[in-house]
């Protein structure tokens, strides 16, 4: 018979199935014999590659395997500079790789720095303190305010015990626990109220508990064993890149072969037809394209740290362009992450209260009009118990310039001090003149607090307050708005129920306040004798509000077609209400409970995650499972996260997103984007800058291949024309990585294209060169073609000669031809800068860096065709002035016909 979870079982149960005691704990023996069994208390990790399978690893890549090819290529034809370049590229993306793998290690370090070192545990009936990694199952621990849970136990005793469960639940609240309570149903982990779990801290009251997991079976092991299991997938742009390679080399060698038998088949000698196979090789390989992809890249990241994102893997900076759902974490994300008070109630009296968050700016208003407190004494008494019967503080820091507001305490208490001092009533003022004297503690059972306070005439009172329900209960008296107590009616009760009953379907936190004159202070004040006959003074409302600016961001990823999925531990109706608000959903069947996904089997969820925009209630395991149903019906997913439970989901995602101030030191090393401000807008802000950063991507790599392509076709129609080489090797060579390479840096420096959010996600199975791409390609490169081959007639017909024939005429058409083709390149890398609009649209010399880009490449070319020493390597001539003109007239042909490109799509669009 299977065992039922820990936490349906009681305590009898519980220590039968451990075969332990709940009094005196396990004998020192048996302990040691246990530990034997089970092992150490501490979290494993898988052996991983070393350094030098890693480093092998990145050289099984296609385009890295391409690029070789071209070093070995280059070395044949002498030019081992331009190999030694093409091999230090291999190097540093060789190194790129495996620093970040070598990092994917660093999370499980992270977690393993948030366990207990030591454990306070009772054996044999004797307190002791011992390692935490000899804590084995059976063990009854101690558990006491500070400490942190050393395994995962099941609470045998509890006295006010409260435990953060914050990185592990996502609830931002401490759990109350209970050990006298079992449990039934499938309960989530954030309901498991008589559990702790190992990594948690007790912030409130004390405990014991009896260890039933340790080690990797934990809550916190099994995270550990899904991020070591989690495979690092390739990023789409990697994907992209692999393929175009793939292409690249297959059209590469297959054109070689073609040259090479069609030379043969010609009567060309061996060694010639394989030198021009080599100089096709170099043409068709765009040798610098990874490393002006690399800096591209590393280009985005420095941008983006504007954006408050901090990328921590170069191709996800391009990742989060191509996003089409944004999984996020409510609390603190989307929300403020700081309890606010939105509505309160008198008596006969519903009050809305203005502000966001801990800042005390804001306005009590009744019917809409601001509230006079020398005219509202009812309030005022309200805003003194809220105030006083509190354990938190309103705290005021600056930073940079900036007012930061924060509540040292709980929560929902700092949100009470704050509503207060929202109305001029500090919680300094109204100590120093109403002192507490003494207090009966929150606790769980009663669900309500009371302190005893003295005011500044010498009359005493007790101030209470808790779960509505309950105290209104114990009251018999009600504050009426103008001041007067009277008896309190059915009728009251009735519509102060009404009332809470109204607030809490907002998904507010309702708190109930009272007070009772005393005529001393209890020495001992208890429950019983302290807590009834109260007097009714109001209710009060609080909630997380969004944030205003992510508001703004969810109407713009519509906009851009991106979806977002809210994935909280919070409750069903909270993640309701706040996804309503924020305006992720409409319907309340678009939310669905973690429970309900434990009957689902990842098909259906597929299904479902189409139209289920609101996760409640979720384990790490759910997170994991939505994740991978998004990306299994072909999204790329986003996910962010600040807690341990998020990390395995960060790592399933095609981008994890971790939180900058919330997050753990898990969650930062798991994700691919660590955000500085928690905010929700900022990620937005970093999938505009990706969108920017693939658009710039496609720009460069069309204009590099639409040249590469030309230079294969020059060559290819020149031998079909029984002409000479039109340019040689180190020609090609000194174009594709000197001449384009600063062209092709500038492009991904370009700005925002209009409209750029408001196009959908592009199909991420889509290929960098796609059909519109194809077309441009095709048009540059046979506008090229032609301009280059005419050149180099032109040239070897005025020196005296033809194409066709060998002599010294040829020098002088390979000059045209070399500085044809460069002036081509330099002038359409202007063309290049927008697939849709026209230069005139977006500016001509807007964008610097091609200016700078233009101007040093024409240096560049001037200095190989005015120095001598140059001349001589390049095999060219000087050209004369009026040669000059010829050449410019040439070379602008593809930029205007590039042009005509656009405005024909153009109209072809409307």
């Amino acid at each position: 018979m299977e065992q039922k979870p820990w936490y349906q079982l009681n305590l009898t149960e519980t220590c039968a199935a451990l075969e332990t005691d709940s009094g005196v704990g396990l004998s020192p023996t048996e302990a040691g014999d246990r530990l034997a069994k089970y092992g150490a208390n501490e979290l494993a990790q898988k052996p991983g590659a070393t350094i030098w399978q890693m480093l092998l690893e990145q050289f099984k890549d296609y385009m890295v395997i391409i690029l070789l090819i071209a070093s070995i290529v280059s070395i044949a034809v002498g030019e081992v500079v331009d190999s030694a370049v093409i091999i230090a590229i291999v190097i540093v993306n060789a190194c790129l790789g495996v620093s970040q793998e070598y990092r994917a290690g660093k999370a499980l370090e992270a977690l393993k720095k948030m366990s207990a070192p030591n454990a306070k545990v009772i054996r044999g009936g004797e307190h002791l303190v011992i390692p935490a990694v000899e804590l084995v199952p059976g063990d009854l621990v101690v558990l006491e305010t500070g400490d942190y849970v050393p395994a995962d136990v099941r609470i045998v005793e509890s006295v006010n015990l409260k435990i953060e469960e914050a990185a592990l639940t996502g609830e931002s609240v401490p759990v109350e626990k209970d050990a006298g309570v079992a449990l039934t149903g499938d309960i989530g982990l954030g309901d498991q109220i008589n559990c702790g779990f190992m990594s948690t801290l007790v912030t409130y009251g004390r405990g014991r508990g009896i260890v039933i997991a340790t080690g990797m079976t934990t809550v916190i092991g099994k995270i550990a064993e899904m991020i070591q299991e989690e495979e690092e997938d390739e990023t789409p742009l990697q994907k992209k890149l692999n393929q175009l390679g793939k292409v690249l080399g297959t059209a590469c060698l297959a054109i070689c072969a073609v040259v090479f038998v069609m030379g043969l088949w010609r009567g060309e000698p061996i060694l010639e037809m394989f030198m021009t196979a080599v100089s096709l090789a170099v043409a068709a390989i765009p040798e610098g394209l990874p490393a002006v992809v690399t800096i591209v890249l590393a280009l985005g990241m420095q941008r983006m740290v504007k954006h408050r994102a901090i990328m921590k893997k170069l191709h996800a900076v391009e990742t989060l362009g191509s996003t089409t759902v944004i999984c996020s974490d409510k609390t603190g994300t989307l929300t403020q992450n700081q309890m606010t008070t939105v509505r309160m109630y008198l008596a006969g009296t519903a009050m809305t209260v203005t502000g966001e968050g801990y800042c005390p700016e804001g306005d009590i208003l009744i019917d809409g009009q601001k509230a006079d407190l020398a005219a509202e004494p009812a309030l005022g008494r309200l805003l003194e118990i809220q105030a006083l019967c509190n354990d938190s503080r309103l705290e005021h820091d600056t930073a940079d310039g900036l007012d930061i507001w924060k509540i040292h305490g709980d929560p929902t208490e700092g949100a009470l001090v704050v509503t207060a001092a929202k109305a001029g009533l500090t919680l300094e003022s109204l100590s120093q003149r109403q002192p507490r004297l003494q207090e009966i503690p929150f606790d769980s059972q009663r669900k309500l607090m009371t302190t005893f306070h003295r005011d500044d005439t010498g009359q005493l009172a007790a101030y209470t307050k808790g779960a509505p329900d309950i105290l209104v209960s114990l009251c018999t008296r009600i504050l009426r708005r103008d001041g007067r107590v009277e008896d309190i009616t059915p009728a009251d009760v009735e519509d102060i129920l009404a009332q809470n009953k109204a607030l809490a379907s907002q998904a507010l936190r309702v708190l109930a306040m009272a007070l009772k004159p005393v005529d001393e202070i209890p020495a001992r004040p208890t429950p019983e004798n302290d807590e009834k006959d109260l007097i009714f003074a109001g209710l009060v409302g609080m909630i997380d509000l969004p944030r205003v600016e992510a508001l703004e961001a969810i109407k713009v990823c519509k906009t851009a077609g991106i979806r977002v999925i809210m994935i909280t531990g919070d409750y069903k109706d909270t993640a309701a209400a706040i996804a309503k608000d924020l305006g992720i959903i409409e319907r309340d069947d678009q939310v669905m409970a973690g429970a309900e996904l434990n009957r689902m089997d990842d098909l259906q969820l597929r299904e479902v995650v189409k139209t289920v925009s609101v996760f409640a209630r979720v384990s790490p395991e759910h997170k994991v499972r939505i994740v991978q149903a998004v990306r299994d019906n072909g999204g790329i997913a986003a996910m962010t996260g600040d807690g341990v439970n998020d990390a395995p989901a960060l790592k399933r995602a095609d981008i994890g997103v971790a939180m900058g101030i919330t997050g753990t030191d898990v969650t930062k090393e798991t994700a691919d984007m660590i955000v500085t401000d928690d905010n929700f807008a900022s990620i937005v802000e970093a999938v505009e800058e990706g969108r920017v950063i693939y658009s710039n991507i496609r720009k460069f790599v069309f204009f590099l291949m639409s040249c590469n392509v030309g230079e294969i076709l020059i060559i290819f129609l020149a031998m079909i024309f029984q002409w000479a080489i039109p340019l040689l090797p180190i020609h090609l060579l000194w174009v594709n990585l000197v001449t384009d390479a600063f062209p092709a840096l500038a492009l991904g420096t370009e700005k925002k294209e209009p409209g750029l959010m408001s196009d959908p996600p592009r199909n991420p199975a889509e290929p960098i060169i796609n059909r519109g791409m194809i077309v441009n390609i095709a048009v540059q490169a046979t506008v090229m073609t032609a301009a280059v081959l005419f050149a180099f007639w032109l040239g070897c017909v005025q020196g005296g000669g033809s194409p066709g024939a060998d002599g010294p005429w040829l020098v002088n058409g390979r000059t045209y031809a070399f500085v044809t083709i460069i002036s081509c390149e330099l002038l359409r890398a202007y063309t290049a800068r927008s697939e849709r609009y026209t230069i005139f649209r977006i500016g001509v010399f807007s964008n610097r860096n091609m200016n700078l880009a233009t101007i040093l490449s024409f240096a560049l070319l001037f200095v190989v065709m005015l120095v001598p020493a140059m001349r001589d390597v390049f095999n060219v001539n000087q050209l004369r002035f009026s040669d000059w003109d010829v050449v410019a007239l040439i070379a602008f042909l593809p930029l205007i016909f590039g042009e005509l490109t656009k405005v024909v799509k153009g109209a072809a669009r409307k």
